[in-house]
């Protein structure tokens, strides 16, 4: 298998449900980063700022930079933790109640990406997805 070739055209569908994520999500003011925080806040419950950057694996002051607008947009507050060094995200009541109509502004363009896969399918698909980069090759 040209190995090269399955990395571009997962690199490409990325980008473009990126692409597509964001025109779903912003009519609701929010980008697709935004949005990728919620989910896990939702998912995961309040969670830290180190947790958040170390999940999504990009660098700390870009989740910092998100938050902070996401709070000013109502979206989350940012608490200490134990210490002043540290700050728990979490959902917004005022969040909580817009989250759903996002949700399913996201569910249709799963829907939509997805349309042409059978359940099992998807399913495969899911799980493939989470193996990606876990663990070596097994021949």
């Amino acid at each position: 298998m040209d190995t090269s070739g399955l990395i571009h055209l997962l690199n490409q569908k990325a980008r473009n449900f990126s692409k597509e994520l964001n025109d779903q999500v912003q009519p609701h003011g929010l980008y697709a980063s935004q949005w990728t925080i919620l989910y896990i806040l939702m998912k995961n419950g309040p969670m830290t700022q180190t947790a958040i950057w170390k999940y999504l694996q990009v660098e700390a002051p870009t989740v910092t930079r998100t938050l902070a607008k996401m709070e000013e947009n109502g979206w989350v507050i940012r608490q200490y933790g134990r210490d002043r060094r540290e700050r728990i995200a979490v959902i917004t009541d005022q969040a909580k109640k817009q989250l759903p109509k996002v949700k399913e502004s996201v569910e249709q363009m799963e829907h939509h990406f997805t349309g042409s896969l059978t359940r099992e399918e998807a399913d495969q698909l899911y799980m493939l997805l989470q193996k990606l980069g876990t663990e070596e090759r097994r021949d």
